[in-house]
């Protein structure tokens, strides 16, 4: 594991530490042995208190809410109450209701029932109409990013996004790079352009994310369209992108679809020596995030410890 990957992983419980009431996150697989022994890694080290489910509990709460959720969409109180008793919606539930302050899940069920969910029972957040998702890359070059730790979107969630979807993501990204790197953002979105080097619908499309990217949240230093190496190295950045705030110093990096950020980050770290770290959802309202399948009692660890600071950072973007 890359260094900048231990230093980016202690500074997470360091901060969570720091939070003065410890977070409740709850974990709809709570029966599998790999969410036990990561929940009562998580409760020794007093980082959150798990809350896990396990068989049946009262659900009639949560079908009430599921229902108000639901109603417009044709559920009915019978379908309200059966969908309350699958522990996963009862998690998202839960965190909807504010009974919880989120929610890790996926060790058993797949990312579509986990997403699912999510959109179902929590929705996005207030002025947010893309949720999608981010990963923290912990790269062997600690000069690069944030000491070493990027976020790159979106990579597992949308597949050919809108300008306007992209300028949502990157608004998104940015805010997570704040709450989880703890840095302030440096928006790069990426293309195989820079500054019109090469004309394309593509590029195109990353030049009109940036024009709303800067109406809508104007205070986010972003930039674009963007070579990846005029994003990250300054000397590339100075030459292709003169007077650019972002170009050679980004720490969050938006490309223009699912593919080539799903590949960018397998090679980062496959070919790089990268820690890769997700993918977490993101502008859900409260979060609630996905695991592998294949996961380990430490991904569960790591993902719960995140998760609990999302929450933190949720609070604070409501305000």
């Amino acid at each position: 594991m890359p260094e900048s990957a231990t230093l980016f992983l202690a500074r997470q419980v360091e901060r969570l530490r720091r939070i003065p009431k410890r977070k409740r996150i709850v974990f709809p697989e709570g029966g599998d042995p790999r969410v036990q022994a990561a929940a009562a890694r998580l409760s020794k080290e007093r980082l959150i208190d798990p809350i896990l489910l396990i068989g049946d509990s009262d659900s009639s709460k949560y079908a009430a809410l599921y229902l108000e959720r639901r109603r417009c969409k044709g559920v009915t109180q019978m379908e309200a109450e059966q969908v309350a008793r699958n522990p996963l919606y009862q998690a998202a539930l839960m965190v909807g209701a504010g009974d919880a302050d989120g929610a890790v899940g996926g060790a058993v069920n797949t990312t579509a029932e986990t997403v699912r969910a999510a959109l179902h029972c929590i929705g996005p957040a207030p002025g947010i109409r893309t949720v999608s998702s981010v990963f923290f890359m912990c790269v062997q070059d600690r000069s690069l990013g944030h000491d070493g730790v990027l976020a790159f979107a979106d990579c597992a969630m949308v597949i050919d996004p809108t300008p306007e979807e992209v300028a949502g993501i990157a608004i998104s990204t940015a805010l997570s790079t704040r709450i989880v790197i703890g840095a302030e953002p440096k928006v790069a979105l990426l293309s195989f352009s820079t500054k019109g080097s090469a004309k394309h619908a593509s590029a195109e499309k990353m030049i009109e994310a940036l024009q709303i990217l800067r109406e809508r949240a104007p205070e986010i230093d972003a930039d674009g369209e963007l070579q990846a190496d005029a994003a990250l190295v300054p000397s590339i950045g100075a030459s292709k992108a003169p007077g650019s705030a972002v170009a050679g110093c980004a720490n969050t990096l938006i490309f223009p679809d699912v593919a080539s950020a799903n590949i960018a980050y397998k090679l980062v770290e496959r070919l790089g020596g990268a820690a890769a770290f997700g993918p977490f959802l993101q502008g859900l309202a409260k979060p609630f995030n996905d695991l592998s399948r294949g996961c380990s009692a430490d991904d569960i660890y790591g993902a719960a410890i995140i998760t609990a600071l999302q929450s933190e950072g949720s609070q604070i973007a409501a305000v």
